[in-house]
């Protein structure tokens, strides 16, 4: 596939662009996703209760018709975000500050703006990384959650994993594993709406975006290493940072790992590989 030329300057317009939504954290659908990941603590999901950390992401969902929707199942660019010419995107990793509790049976407003948009170049070739600053208010205005997310565009298709040397894994302080299945990328691409194909078409990731089966999304993978990192301290979190290393397939166990104290702990989602998927570092309140 020929790919146009990266006109960074002509992107670059789209930094600043907002939109704005309004929705209620709605108790059936955090019961869905506990249901989803078997939440160890659903009975604590109630009407005036904190949502989980994270799981505001099924939340402020994107409904655009299916005719409006790209190859590879995303949105077609060009509207929010950029029309970037390059196939493919990808959630790289993010930001997030917890302010105030979102409540369950809540209405909340949330606002997006494009803040950033790089051009690099990789081993691979080009590169393009745009982060959204998003905040979620309270219908009083109260700043409840600010979140940075850098999404990354690229060109070719991912190498392919390499396993590493058969090395005893290192295991954190406090260590569980977690084995998706197809049926936890179903229910999850459901309650997010994310229609992107490498998660459901397996034939698609092999033949167009070179992934040898269908890919776990990142957001679930750091959505469970935030809810490990409160299970552990019964704490609740006060930042959460995560950055994505290396594509997690099904088949992969995952082994989410974290080392630290009641203050901060750092995490890591690890493969049987004995390779990291993905990389955080929690703050408690």
């Amino acid at each position: 596939m020929r790919l146009e030329k990266i006109d960074i300057d002509y992107l670059s317009t789209w930094v600043g662009h907002t939109r704005s939504d309004v929705d209620a954290i709605n108790l059936r659908h955090a019961l869905l996703l506990a249901a989803t990941v078997d939440y160890p603590k659903t009975d604590s999901l109630r009407v005036g209760q904190a949502l989980p950390p994270l799981w505001h992401w099924i939340y402020f969902l994107e409904g655009q018709a299916t005719s409006q929707l790209g190859a590879d199942g995303h949105p077609s660019r060009g509207g929010f975000l950029p029309p970037i010419p390059l196939p493919n995107r990808m959630w790289a990793g993010g930001r997030v500050t917890f302010l105030s509790p979102l409540l369950i049976g809540s209405t909340v407003r949330k606002t997006s703006r494009i803040v950033k948009i790089v051009h690099k170049q990789g081993r691979s070739g080009d590169l393009l990384f745009v982060t959204v600053l998003h905040e979620l208010h309270s219908l009083e205005d109260k700043l409840l959650l600010s979140e940075e997310q850098d999404l990354v565009y690229k060109g070719s298709n991912p190498a392919p994993q390499v396993a590493a040397p058969s090395l005893p894994p290192v295991m954190g302080q406090f260590s569980r594993t977690f084995t998706p299945t197809a049926s936890h990328l179903f229910r999850y691409s459901a309650l997010t709406f994310n229609g992107h194909r490498i998660h459901y078409d397996v034939d698609y990731c092999r033949e167009v975006e070179g992934y040898r089966n269908l890919v776990i999304h990142g957001p679930l993978n750091a959505t469970m290493l935030a809810n490990h990192a409160e299970e552990i301290t019964g704490k609740r979190l006060r930042s959460f940072t995560y950055r994505g290393l290396a594509p997690a397939l099904l088949g992969n166990c995952i082994t989410l790992r974290a080392t630290g104290n009641n203050d901060s702990m750092k995490l890591t989602a690890t493969l049987d590989t004995n390779v990291d998927c993905m990389q955080a570092e929690a703050l408690f309140a």
